[in-house]
């Protein structure tokens, strides 16, 4: 991967407003604008809200990558004692699908990261890899709620094109100043209603209140720091270390920074390949992951930690509520698809599709998916081609969850109320949105793949204020002062 852009330092004047936007006052005016949610005390104080630590891959989806994140979650619990989930920003080339539904069955977020790598991207590579993701991993449309930038690569018309596609989220901007600084700018996630707050130096032609987009959120990435402000290090800091200790020090120095201030979300940004063991060619980074265990273990031992994905942290940040009352949020539960094991269906679940992947041979590289494979692979400007000759797997339905849709039938096994699911038609761009096909229950497995046609493309609306969190509406107000 080519190596990241160091940060320079933020616009002073903004930092300076919005600073008063820590996790106190942010909570201080409760989940409805005002009215106060539950826990959200009007004297609430950093220590009395949750300490999130997001934890995010990008690029491609294999073997390599996924034993990456397994290796570090899976056997960790937060502290209702459920798995930890993170974030996978996935782009297409070289992924292998089936792992993406794998992933997403598993309760994991999956993000959009273009469909080439490709930085300041066009509408295309974004809105390709949406329709992608959905055909041939199974991804409800509605889910694919975040986007990063391949390179933190881009620009106004990135944002623009986000917000015309009805993303929830963008996590492209940085931070570069300490949590804990005077005019930090290592903000709480906050919405672009009344612009955007980072990375003003590298793009001043759309802050200052010049680009806003209603009902978008940004999620920072807070950068971690060496032996001063100006030593720092954003993805795969592990990378730029001299060793692995001297790394584990600036992660234990920037986490208390966070935790022991305002308890803005800290961030572990990945390319899981980097930690990957047993790849061609690569000595194991053995003393790299021993490391970032040790790590993981330290931030577990403090007081109200939670490991969580982007998707898990804006659910909080909606209804935003003190540790007492954490058990609240949905979002942090245990739930998972309670597919029968003896039921032989693909579906992500490897003890219900055994034998039963569809293996797309492309001579770039080959992939296997629950779905139908296409007749050509899949490109920005073609990104669900027909099916190949014969082929007659059905792609995901409208009316169906991933765990419980039989491609192959073409059927739903959902028969309850405890398991019904209704994706959401979405705007992206001139594309049909693969809403699932065949109506699920036909029992005809032979039909043709067909798709609904999306809405047209539209301006964002945003959300009701009624809807926004306190923590957003206070941050929209201070944005909105800034000259």
């Amino acid at each position: 991967m080519p190596a990241r852009p160091r940060m320079r330092t933020r616009s002073l004047a903004l930092s300076l407003v919005l600073l008063a936007a820590g996790a106190s006052a942010q909570l201080s005016t409760g989940a409805n604008g005002g009215e106060g949610g539950p826990g959200a005390s009007a004297r609430a104080q950093p220590q009395d809200v949750p300490q999130f630590v997001t934890f995010t891959a990008d690029d491609a989806i294999q073997s390599y990558t996924v034993e990456v994140i397994n290796h570090f979650l899976a056997e960790r619990r937060n502290p209702n004692g459920c798995a930890p989930k993170m974030t996978y920003f996935t782009s297409l080339s070289y992924t292998n699908y089936s792992m993406v539904t794998e992933m997403y069955v598993a309760g994991n977020e999956i993000a959009d990261h273009t469909m080439t790598h490709a930085g300041k991207p066009n509408v295309s590579e974004i809105n390709g890899n949406l329709r992608a993701l959905n055909a041939f991993a199974g991804i409800p449309v509605s889910d694919i709620a975040g986007f990063r930038a391949p390179l933190l690569s881009w620009d106004g018309d990135t944002l623009r094109a986000l917000h015309n596609a009805s993303f929830t989220y963008d996590s492209s901007m940085t931070s570069a100043s300490p949590a804990n600084a005077s005019n930090t700018d290592a903000y709480w996630p906050y919405t672009l209603d009344n612009g955007i707050a980072n990375n003003c130096l590298e793009q001043p032609d759309i802050c200052q209140g010049r680009l806003k987009l209603p009902g978008l959120w940004e999620i920072p990435m807070y950068s971690t720091f060496g032996e001063s402000t100006s030593d720092i290090h954003l993805m795969d800091p592990w990378l730029e270390g001299r060793d692995a200790d001297e790394v584990l020090g600036w992660l234990q120095q920037t986490f208390l920074q966070h935790y022991n201030g305002n308890r803005q979300p800290f961030g572990l940004y990945s390319h899981p390949i980097h930690l990957a063991i047993n790849y061609p060619g690569v000595t194991n980074p053995d003393a790299i992951r021993n490391m970032l265990q040790t790590f993981l273990d330290w931030v577990q031992s403090h007081d109200n930690v939670w490991i969580v994905s982007n998707k898990q942290l804006l659910e909080w940040m909606r209804n935003p509520v003190t540790n007492e009352h954490i058990a609240d949020v949905e979002g942090l539960g245990c739930g998972s698809p309670a597919v029968p094991e003896d039921e032989n269906i693909c579906n992500g679940i490897p003890v219900n599709m055994a034998g039963l992947l569809n293996r797309c041979d492309f001579a770039a590289f080959p992939w296997q998916t629950c779905y139908y494979c296409p007749a050509t692979e899949p490109t920005p400007d073609d990104p669900v081609p027909s099916p190949r000759e014969g082929d007659t797997r059905h792609t995901l339905p409208s009316d169906c969850q991933t765990a419980w849709f039989d491609p192959i039938a073409n059927r739903c096994l959902c028969d309850s109320d405890n398991c019904a699911f209704t994706d959401e038609t979405r705007p992206i761009g001139n594309y049909s949105t693969n809403l699932g096909g065949n109506t699920t229950g036909s029992g005809d497995s032979t039909g043709p793949v067909r798709a609904e046609a999306t809405a047209p493309s539209k301006f964002n609306g945003g959300v009701p204020a009624a809807a926004w969190s306190g923590a957003a509406l206070l941050v929209a107000a201070l944005a909105a002062v800034v000259p």
